[in-house]
């Protein structure tokens, strides 16, 4: 297991904002996906789901995630719903919305 370090812990706690999502039957507190850092998202990615928990899960929540020891289908399924709860659904991009107006000189 990597653990986040010292900065990263008191600023997941500060934060205070956990959604939550269902893992093997067990609610686990995760933070909003916007304040998800591009590192966690890569250590998902590449699997490393220790990381990943350690930086979005509540900090009495990741050890619980970890024991868990889900597969990969229920990570897929807890990530999914862990975006949708907390306001950043799961392949919706938060990008710039295109304007109704046209810019074109006429």
């Amino acid at each position: 297991m990597t653990d986040i370090n010292t900065a990263e812990a008191q600023e997941n706690e500060a934060t205070g904002t956990y959604g939550t999502a269902i893992v093997c039957d067990v609610e686990l507190r995760v933070k909003p996906a916007n304040q998800w850092r591009p590192s966690y998202i890569r250590a998902l990615r590449e699997g490393d789901y220790d990381t990943w928990a350690a930086g979005v899960l509540h900090a009495d929540d990741v050890a619980t995630f970890i024991d868990l020891d889900p597969t990969f289908d229920e990570i897929n399924e807890f990530t999914a719903a862990a975006m949708e709860t907390t306001g950043d659904p799961a392949g919706k991009s938060s990008g710039r919305a295109r304007s109704s107006r046209s810019t074109r000189k006429r």
